[in-house]
């Protein structure tokens, strides 16, 4: 296979309020770009299928599970989740987490490995919040040290937002080492305790950013000996992204993608990328930001073997 494995299910995106805040339709349009730019092609696309149930509770609660599978949360809920109930978000959110799994998983066996989805970093063991239903990142790192595929796994989260979901349910999780690199004064105004927290303050720019996600990410591949990176690629860490506070350019994102992968690549550890975060309602855009991990994957992917 001349290219890296990438992992996307149609029901991604699904009949939504375009209107709406989350960009719900930008798998499809990402799917569409890659394809076209002949990224993806027959050979090298994988279709994730629903989740295992015991699976998805390794790192959530079954009763809200359930609850949120049988359309019973509570306004509250519903609002501190920001997206409405329907039928085509539980079949997307039962599928979703697998897809990272399965990322995870291809990455063990080819050395890098993309979700056209995933980052759903700010769902809690017993609560949805900021537009994620279940942590995809918590339950494909769970699943694939509970079964004992890999003995240590980096969760390397550089989407602007804390993940505060993938810290507080890998807490006591002493395989998984979980890292945040995200703005101070952004959401979510409580910060959980990741393994490594790094808060940027407002308005840093591309040279202080790369070195600094370059500087923990080697740091953290020499200390934490991981036999496997999951990567949030994040893209709202742009400039001009309305749900960030960073002035990151686009050339910023491109060289942190590359700088990320490239460092697992030297060290040979398998890395798996998920693409984040990322609000633009120009959605041509907002995919092309988001194809970069992607492109730079594909670019490096070469180097192996």
């Amino acid at each position: 296979m001349t290219l890296p494995p990438l992992v996307h299910n149609p029901t991604y995106s699904f009949d939504f309020d375009p209107r709406h805040r989350f960009p719900m339709e930008k798998f499809s349009l990402l799917h569409s770009y890659l394809q076209e730019s002949g990224h993806i092609t027959s050979k090298n696309l994988f279709r994730p299928g629903k989740c295992r149930q015991d699976i998805l509770a390794g790192a959530h609660c079954p009763n809200y599970i359930d609850r949120f599978s049988h359309n019973q949360l509570d306004r509250q809920e519903l609002r501190r989740l920001g997206l409405p109930w329907s039928a085509g978000l539980v079949h997307r959110s039962w599928i979703a987490p697998n897809g990272t799994l399965l990322t995870a998983q291809l990455a063990l066996r080819y050395g890098l490995a993309c979700h056209l989805a995933g980052g759903t970093h700010h769902a809690h063991r017993e609560f949805g919040s900021g537009f994620c239903v279940f942590n995809d990142l918590a339950v494909a790192a769970t699943a694939m040290v509970e079964r004992q595929q890999v003995k240590k796994v980096l969760i390397f989260d550089c989407d602007v937002h804390q993940g505060d979901g993938t810290a507080s349910i890998l807490s006591d999780q002493k395989r998984v080492f979980t890292c945040s690199i995200h703005a101070e004064k952004n959401f979510p105004a409580r910060k959980a305790l990741s393994d490594l927290d790094v808060p940027l303050p407002s308005g840093m720019g591309d040279t202080d950013y790369l070195h600094t996600v370059e500087q923990t990410l080697v740091g953290l591949l020499e200390s934490v000996k991981p036999e496997l990176v999951l990567y949030d690629a994040g893209v709202d860490i742009y400039c001009d992204d309305p749900l960030g506070l960073l002035n990151i350019s686009l050339a910023g994102i491109r060289e942190r993608d590359r700088v990320v992968i490239q460092a697992c690549l030297d060290r040979g550890v398998p890395v798996a990328t998920v693409i984040g975060g990322g609000y633009d309602r120009d959605r041509p855009a907002l995919v092309r930001r988001h194809a970069m991990v992607i492109e730079e994957a594909c670019r490096l992917y070469p180097q192996i073997g």
